[in-house]
């Protein structure tokens, strides 16, 4: 089943994607699309042909659209994607209001990097609501 997962990695900095590409590889997800931020995936999102993620992993802080901007789209309908697509937001944020208020707006899950391959699938099992390896 993992072998079928569609995830978006939404990340400003390139070296962060490669990370979490290298992570989710290493658990056997390979289907994976990447943006520098949330403009940019709506618009990926919305390109004819392109097959929706199951989930989504995306950082807070970021230019243009920022990840709890994007959570907002998405809970709103405004993301090119089904409204209820899960929202992992991974953040090296401290501060506990900005953290609360992120999973207000529609966050799934909020996961303090550093991250390891095992800590995102059982994240991922969590917000889609089942096991990928069994």
């Amino acid at each position: 089943m993992v072998e079928n997962l569609h995830v978006m990695v939404i990340d400003d900095q390139h070296t962060m994607r490669s990370i979490i590409r290298q992570l989710l590889e290493q658990q056997g997800i390979h289907n994976i699309a990447e943006a520098e931020n949330g403009e940019q995936a709506i618009k990926h999102f919305c390109t004819a042909g392109v097959t929706a993620p199951d989930v989504v992993l995306c950082d807070l802080h970021m230019d243009e659209m920022d990840g709890m901007e994007f959570v907002a789209h998405v809970r709103r309908g405004k993301a090119g994607i089904d409204s209820g697509t899960p929202v992992i937001i991974l953040t090296g944020e401290e501060d506990v209001f900005v953290l609360d208020v992120t999973q207000q707006v529609g966050a799934t899950l909020v996961l303090k990097k550093p991250v390891t391959g095992g800590d995102l699938l059982r994240e991922i099992e969590t917000a889609i609501g089942f096991s990928l390896t069994s």
